[in-house]
């Protein structure tokens, strides 16, 4: 009998080949997301002051190869300011998503200690989700003062329900099975049990929700901002960019919103990819589609 190589076998097989090509695909997606990421929120690291200062020689120029998004009504380059304003963006969102994503793991873990506080977890999720989401937000940070921390406190305290309601649900799937009862009458703690046999699980949907959260996150961000209640106007931000825009788009001046615009959304385009795609990779049931 002829022995038959690995990579035959694969090439013999056409579901397994498919699946090994949609492997490769899903890969390249998220290896080429995250150098997009990375180009786009370095990039503004990188950026000199002077790319910032006022030019009131260049000022109301549309976009040319000296200035690719032109500049605005002080001569400030717009492309300078929008990729300022996409890692400052990129920094909210980093934090907020990191800060919803431990409190949906803390209130997941805890209702798995017994029934009195899992009810009173699944209420405050169903109470958070059933108020209108910008108007929750909106208050939280007016409550706090605006600025970097208002916006930071609002986003986190409403950003995390969904996420807590699938880490509960994966929590009372595992509570059920052998091993956590073979845990604990071996004597072990609570916390051990969390640690070892809950968290390990969670893992996937954790890294997934946090990437998932980063596109909400960014979006609410530069919503409350444009609507003057987040950053500062002193921070080159998208949505105090956006804002300032809306008073010189009727002289023609359409390029101050365009490109900081398309420049969001292509942002939060990429993370939603990004998120989609590592989910994709990481669990069997998608990866098998």
């Amino acid at each position: 009998m002829e022995l038959v190589s690995g990579q035959e076998m694969i090439g013999a097989n056409p579901s397994v080949n498919s699946k090994w090509n949609l492997r490769r695909q899903t890969l390249a997606i998220i290896v080429i997301s995250v150098l997009l990421l990375a180009a786009m929120t370095v990039s503004g690291f990188l950026i000199e002051n002077e790319k910032l200062s006022v030019n009131l020689e260049a000022r109301n120029s549309s976009p040319s190869l000296d200035h690719l998004f032109g500049t605005d009504w002080l001569g400030r380059d717009m492309l300078a300011r929008t990729l300022k304003g996409l890692t400052l963006s990129f920094g909210v969102g980093l934090l907020t998503a990191f800060l919803s994503t431990i409190i949906a793991l803390f209130l997941s873990l805890l209702s798995s200690w017994n029934k009195k506080i899992d009810h009173g977890v699944t209420w405050l999720i169903d109470l958070f989700i059933s108020m209108p989401h910008v108007v929750t937000l909106l208050l939280i940070s007016f409550a706090i003062g605006g600025g970097f921390k208002g916006v930071v406190t609002g986003i986190a305290l409403t950003h995390w329900p969904s996420l807590t309601r699938l880490l509960r649900a994966e929590v009372m799937k595992v509570k059920t099975e052998q091993y956590i009862g073979v845990s604990r009458q071996l004597g072990k703690s609570r916390w051990w049990i969390a640690c070892n046999h809950y968290l390990p699980h969670l893992m996937p949907q954790i890294m997934v929700g946090f990437i998932l959260l980063f596109p909400h996150t960014i979006l609410h961000e530069a919503a409350i901002t444009f609507l003057g209640f987040g950053l500062s106007p002193e921070q080159p931000a998208i949505g105090i960019i956006l804002s300032e825009s809306m008073r010189y788009l009727s002289t023609g001046m359409w390029w101050l919103a365009f490109f900081p615009g398309l420049s969001l959304v292509i942002m939060v385009g990429i993370f939603d990819l990004l998120g989609n795609s590592i989910r994709k990779l990481i669990d069997p049931f998608h990866g098998q589609r």
